[in-house]
């Protein structure tokens, strides 16, 4: 099957502005990323730009780097710095902004950027804050209209823009947020992506269940969703070039006719159809009998649901008002309506977790086993990781070796029970940890770490060559009175309510 373009690239090479917009991964990874994709497909619609997506696999360009004028990159996970260095260095391009005085101006946005940039804001001459659905284009229409002007008088110009920080200049930032009134798609279809010849379809952005530690639930709001009308629309033009559709947001289960939507495939499906949907995350208190079947019939053998914690204290703390009830109604939901299996996520380090806690999820594990006999149940486990702009953003993680003890533990007696479990690294988890609460004073050490490979001990060893206590990022609780790195960085709900609600979850019982 051949790449299938619902849209119209230009690549005009008589354009007055050359732009890569690069990913930081290889090119299967790019075409996977729907806000990548999106934000590509709407600069390569410009008459007036000349665009060109590139990764960490390009090898061969369209457009001449040396004439490239802006080169934008989407950042989704905090490690991702190591994959844009490598690309910057593949086009000689110099990693600071400072010593890129006749070079293409450098920009970045994503998740990671919006979360904290500060880390990483000596690369970037400017960073979309939030939603970059319109912003980014409004951006690089400043930077065309003023190529001639010094780089100085640009950057000026762009901090004057609601969602764009330029550091050195911008005091304030407010984070941009889209209305969501257009439905984002794949622009793309291809067997080359890594979730080969699918459809994807956003259908809701944010989460009103503001789990504490959860940067999406704050990150991302107000909640939207994708009126059904349109979000049935696109379901029936990715079904005119592939069979596979997928449905992307936080909050899927929670649209308000979420079940219309499952009705709706279901009913094409027993109408003869062949189609395959998955969906990026269900509830546990989503999950029901008509839901399920869609899913199988649609072609799911397994599916996930996430707990975070076994204990019905530890959830509360964490503001994951389910209980255990529903956590076992939604397993024999699956089993009984045609699921081989489950994933099951859930965490360790949590704040205020005790070793009761975690045996709460060795008795679970056996219940759960002894009334769903022959169904796959897995458990898997990631560490709690404190981020900015959430309840939890001034807790400490906890050490690594504590949580080492915990994994060596669980897994010692999971294995006696026969129930499957997985581990996140707490290693890599503590340096994430590190970027996650990081500031400016990590940018020589970032640059050092990519240039002694990236491993573990690299890490280690350039912490110690800065005289960057990586403790303090990662371990160390925050005082609340405290001024952050990112308290710039202006997000509804506000610092004030999530003090208050840090206060309220550390005291629950």
């Amino acid at each position: 099957m051949s790449d299938i373009y619902l849209y119209e690239p230009k690549y005009n090479k008589n354009a007055d502005y050359n732009v890569f917009m690069a990913f930081p991964e290889c090119e299967s990874f790019s075409l996977s990323s729907l806000g990548y994709m999106w934000l590509s497909k709407i600069l390569e619609e410009q008459e007036d730009f000349n665009v060109e997506r590139i990764s960490t696999d390009t090898t061969k360009t369209r457009i001449s780097p040396k004439e490239v004028d802006a080169i934008g990159f989407s950042i989704s996970f905090d490690m991702d710095f190591m994959n844009v260095f490598a690309i910057l260095e593949k086009f000689g391009i110099p990693l600071k902004s400072k010593d890129r005085v006749n070079g293409p101006l450098v920009f970045a946005g994503g998740p990671v950027m919006t979360d904290n940039p500060e880390p990483y804001k000596e690369f970037f001459d400017y960073i979309v804050i939030g939603d970059g659905d319109s912003l980014n284009l409004e951006t690089l229409n400043v930077c065309k209209q003023n190529k001639d002007k010094s780089k100085q008088e640009i950057l000026e110009k762009l901090s004057e823009l609601e969602g764009v920080y330029v550091p050195n200049i911008s005091i304030e930032v407010k984070k941009c947020t889209s209305k969501l009134s257009n439905c984002i798609y794949t622009p793309i279809i291809t067997e080359k992506s890594y979730f080969s010849n699918t459809f994807i379809i956003e259908v809701s952005r944010g989460c009103f269940n503001r789990c504490g530690f959860c940067v999406a639930s704050y990150l991302n709001l107000p909640v939207r969703f994708v009126e059904y009308e349109t979000i049935i629309e696109k379901i029936e033009l990715g079904l005119k070039y592939t069979n596979k559709i997928a449905l992307l947001g936080a909050l899927i289960s929670s649209h308000p006719r979420f079940d219309d939507i499952c009705e709706y495939i279901y009913n094409r499906i027993q109408g003869g159809e062949n189609i395959e949907m998955s969906v990026s995350s269900l509830r546990v208190d989503a999950i029901r009998p008509n839901v399920v079947k869609t899913l199988v019939v649609a072609g799911q053998k397994h599916s996930t649901i996430a707990i975070e914690a076994a204990s019905e204290r530890l959830r509360k703390v964490v503001n994951k008002n389910i209980t255990e009830q529903q956590i076992f109604d939604a397993v024999r939901i699956m089993r009984e309506n045609g699921l081989n299996g489950v994933k099951i996520y859930s965490m360790l380090g949590i704040p205020t977790e005790t070793q009761e806690d975690i045996d709460e999820f060795l008795r679970l594990g056996r219940e759960l086993k002894q009334v769903n006999k022959g169904f796959d149940i897995t458990f898997s486990f990631s560490t709690f990781v404190p981020k900015p702009h959430t309840p939890f953003q001034w807790c400490g993680k906890e050490s690594t070796k504590s949580l080492e003890k915990k994994q060596k533990y669980l897994s010692k007696e999971f294995h006696k029970m026969g129930v499957k479990f997985k581990f996140s690294s707490p290693k890599w988890d503590y340096y994430q940890a590190v970027l996650s609460r990081g500031d400016s004073s990590l940018t020589d050490f970032l640059i050092d770490v990519y240039k002694e490979g990236g491993k573990l001990g690299a890490y280690k060893s350039s912490a110690k060559k800065y005289g960057i206590d990586t403790d303090k990022f990662a371990e160390g609780d925050i005082d609340i009175n405290q001024k952050l790195p990112w308290d710039f960085i202006k997000i509804n709900p506000y610092k004030e309510f999530l003090q208050k609600e840090y206060l309220r979850l550390l005291n629950i019982d």
